[in-house]
């Protein structure tokens, strides 16, 4: 726009839901104002909306060392605290701006909420409530905090707070984060026809449309170039060293796996790394997606690699060896990762396909991201392309990798354990076996299962619901019984 300046235009595409575009603005700011406050705060919010939270979390650092004071700064560095597991650090600034008297104060409080309710510290979650200002005291998504501690003990009564949430007036965010904790509730509580039919309707009012057929084009191209045991074009970068994923689809028991091998002294889990949709996205820029990739000259390729090993390592302990990987979109991104990351182990889940939908589709994934989550029937065709791809595009990219069966891993923790650390070259650790006494937080649709000890209680769940599924899902149920019969 004419005579908008550049901190203005940062906030317009903001606004406007074009991160992207922001950044290409707020960077080149940056780079020729280093100590420029909307710069920087431009560069900031541009990675925490494309969800780049390792890169947004060195941009504030940059803050860090010359407005840290500022409420914008702290608010947004407490977030990022929060969703890398920091509790402790992001409560401190978040306790910070929301006592203060900055237009942030409120989102602060919100944020200072979430983060006590993921990080089950339910009496701090009480108290902040209990002191809550009148700006946000009766902010709605102040209301679905206090429902979902009633649902501690009145489960039956924060099921019809939640619901009361789930009108038109409020957000579509906190429709779609009500709704989907009532869900869990009437899950639950046994309600399983309540719960599948207010799931149905969160996601008729909040899941956008989502092209199935596109992702589904672009899965069935990758299995077909590897029709017939062919393998993915070699690497010409160097091998990376220390380095695990899991590949599986979410509600896969993938939460629980980190949080184990997280409790050996060598291995560092570092929640739903983004820097694995950088790789595939980076790549796919080039041209040459996925057959031409063993093209690509090494010096493309390494700046690539070299940023998902540096941000990785960012959110690991720092005396671990390993980083363990945990996210939802390796399976997606297997020709782009052979050639980035040739060298690191895999760790493949798999879980009754039964079991493992019907959780999908009662919990909350992004609207956008993961509309394919919105049906059934939907979930049914992601999960026949997984299953179809994931075992052979290990082997296309000769990835050293083992295959875990999530209902043999609860009724053999400790044997299952050894074998995922062998595969790291690690000797055994009884403490992966108490995955319930991992202090890291945990800010996935998993945070209370995998605070008890682990245990088979959530195998053949479908069968609440065996109402809503048919005769489609008959191949992969049988092909995962002979999985789980060995």
């Amino acid at each position: 726009m004419a005579n908008e300046s550049p901190a203005a235009a940062i906030d317009r595409l903001l606004r406007d839901g074009r991160p992207m575009d922001a950044l290409a603005v707020a960077e080149p700011l940056a780079a020729k104002n280093p100590r420029m406050l909307q710069a920087w705060l431009g560069v900031a919010r541009a990675k925490l909306a494309l969800g780049w939270i390792a890169e947004a979390d060195e941009a504030l650092e940059r803050l860090d060392a010359f407005a840290a004071a500022d409420p914008h700064v702290a608010l947004l560095r407490g977030i990022v605290h929060q969703r890398l597991g920091r509790t402790d650090q992001a409560a401190d600034r978040l306790r910070m701006v929301a006592t203060g008297r900055s237009l942030h104060a409120v989102e602060a409080s919100v944020a200072l909420g979430e983060l006590f309710w993921f990080a089950h510290r339910h009496d701090d979650l009480r108290a902040w409530l209990a002191s809550a200002g009148p700006a946000w005291a009766h902010d709605p998504r102040a209301e679905l905090l206090r429902a979902r501690v009633l649902s501690r003990i009145d489960p039956a009564g924060a099921i019809d707070a939640l619901k009361a949430l789930c009108v038109p007036s409020n957000a579509p965010q906190v429709r779609r984060a009500a709704g989907f904790e009532a869900v869990g509730l009437l899950d639950r509580q046994g309600r399983y026809r309540e719960a599948f039919d207010l799931a149905i309707a969160m996601h008729a009012d909040t899941t956008a449309p989502f092209d199935l057929d596109g992702l589904e084009l672009e899965l069935q191209r990758q299995v077909h170039s590897i029709a017939g045991g062919a393998r993915f074009p070699a690497s010409r970068v160097e091998p990376v060293e220390g380095t695990c994923l899991v590949a599986g689809l979410p509600r896969s028991g993938t939460t629980l796996l980190e949080q184990m091998l997280d409790r050996h002294p060598a291995v560092s889990g570092i929640g739903e790394y983004d820097g694995v949709d950088r790789i595939g996205f980076d790549l796919q820029s080039t041209g040459q997606w996925p057959r031409g990739l063993g093209m690509l000259r090494a010096e493309v390729v390494r700046p690539i690699r070299d940023r998902y090993v540096h941000g990785a390592r960012r959110l690991a302990r720092a005396d671990a060896r390993w980083t363990f990987d945990k996210t939802l979109r390796a399976w997606r991104w297997m020709p782009a990762l052979a050639c980035a990351l040739p060298g690191a182990r895999f760790i493949h889940m798999q879980r009754d396909p039964r079991d493992m939908a019907i959780s999908i589709l009662l919990s909350y994934f992004h609207p956008f991201n993961d509309g394919w989550t919105a049906s059934l029937e939907s979930i049914r065709r992601i999960t026949m392309l997984e299953r179809a791809l994931l075992p052979a595009a290990l082997s296309a990219g000769g990835f050293a990798h083992e295959s875990i069966v999530y209902e043999r891993l609860v009724a053999d923790p400790a044997g299952h354990a050894a074998r995922c650390l062998r595969l790291l070259g690690l000797p055994d650790d009884g403490a992966v076996l108490a995955p319930h006494e991992n202090r890291r937080a945990v800010f996935t649709l998993s945070h209370e299962q995998v605070r008890r000890p682990i245990n088979a209680g959530s195998i053949g769940r479908w069968r609440n619901y065996a109402f809503a599924f048919d005769g489609s899902w008959d191949a992969l149920a049988s092909a995962h019984e002979r999985a789980v019969a060995g």
